[in-house]
């Protein structure tokens, strides 16, 4: 018995759609993440990049549970002396880019590296309905019905 390691000409990625409204964050990101690195596949092999090309919609319409909107906090540096900088969850989501709030929760969710960096590159979230990707004709994935935890009222 041999153990199944897929090259590039196994490979077989597929477009889908998810649209983000009324999911919570934390569940939506975990799905995303796993499509990008394949892990829903048989054939997953940990050092290749098999996973699926994923366009997120209506990613400000995404739902936080408890004090996270305004209690989680986001932190970078500036590189100047004192350069500490920070924004909370709300001020990201009803600020210029909301989508960012999204893409760093399904980063930070991946694995570090060069192979996470160029998964990462897979993703396209978009904050309103609008995408240019209706030529690839993507598959919608219902993530509001794989559980009922999934959804926020």
């Amino acid at each position: 018995m041999k153990t199944f390691t897929a090259t590039p000409a196994d490979i077989d990625k597929k477009w889908i759609i998810i649209d983000a409204e009324g999911i919570v964050l934390g569940r939506l990101a975990s799905v995303i993440a796993m499509r990008l690195r394949g892990k829903h596949k048989p054939s997953f092999t940990p050092h290749m990049d098999m996973g699926d090309n994923v366009i997120v919609i209506n990613a400000d319409k995404v739902q936080l549970t408890g004090n996270k909107r305004d209690g989680k906090v986001y932190y970078w540096h500036t590189g100047h002396p004192g350069g500490i900088k920070q924004r909370t969850a709300r001020q990201i989501i009803e600020g210029k880019f909301p989508e960012r709030v999204l893409t760093k929760a399904v980063q930070r969710m991946l694995p570090g590296g060069k192979l996470s960096r160029q998964q990462m590159t897979n993703l396209r979230v978009y904050a309103g309905t609008e995408h240019g990707h209706e030529a690839q004709s993507p598959e919608v994935l219902d993530v509001a019905s794989m559980n009922a935890k999934n959804t926020r009222v």
